[in-house]
């Protein structure tokens, strides 16, 4: 009998133990941060970023991950499960006196742009519940020279972006802003090619 009184109080303390255990695991590895990273852009790696990486070209593409930091010190990929969160950035637009030339609000995949023809409500930049950036149309140039003569190479500036930012769990990371150069620029005596920015 203090046999299986001894076995049964064993077995009852390795669950108890296995189950704080268990539990010890999952309060001491909880998310800490999302760190919002760049991938591919137009299907390379980039070799470094600033948090302002311009989509280039009509039908451009930059695909974001999404990195989970761990009180474990653990990373996990959470590049599928965030929420994408894009905005024109309010503090960044092409002409905030001229309404005709605001960017568009940003439109998800598959209904972009809004509608299919112009006038547009929507459109410029569409982007999937992966993390995927796209330049649509209408296409725009947000980048633009501000040297003036006698200098004899453009000066770049961005005039408008769109501001991307990725949330899990109660946490949301840092922004990422996305110039778009999916049009061409200004010509001018500086910029005689009409580039849309450096690249």
């Amino acid at each position: 009998m203090k046999r299986k009184t001894l076995f049964a109080a064993l077995a009852c303390a390795l669950l108890v133990f296995s189950m704080l255990g268990c539990n010890a695991l999952q309060t001491t590895n909880h998310l800490r941060s999302i760190q919002l990273n760049v991938a591919l852009i137009n299907g390379v790696a980039p070799s470094g970023q600033n948090g302002f990486v311009t989509l280039q070209g009509n039908g451009g593409t930059i695909q974001l991950q999404a990195i989970g930091n761990y009180s474990s010190g653990q990373t996990k990929d959470l590049t599928n499960e965030v929420t994408y969160t894009v905005a024109v950035d309010p503090n960044a637009d092409i002409d905030d006196e001229d309404p005709a030339q605001l960017l568009l609000p940003p439109c998800k995949v598959p209904d972009c742009p809004v509608p299919s023809a112009p006038p547009y409500t929507s459109g410029t930049v569409e982007y999937s519940p992966t993390g995927l950036i796209t330049a649509v149309e209408p296409a725009v140039c947000t980048i633009v020279n501000v040297a003036i003569l006698p200098a004899k190479t453009p000066s770049w500036a961005y005039v408008g972006d769109y501001m991307v930012t990725a949330s899990f769990g109660g946490f949301t990371s840092q922004p990422i802003f996305i110039p778009v150069a999916s049009a061409v620029g200004v010509a001018d005596p500086v910029n005689t090619s009409g580039a849309c920015g450096p690249g």
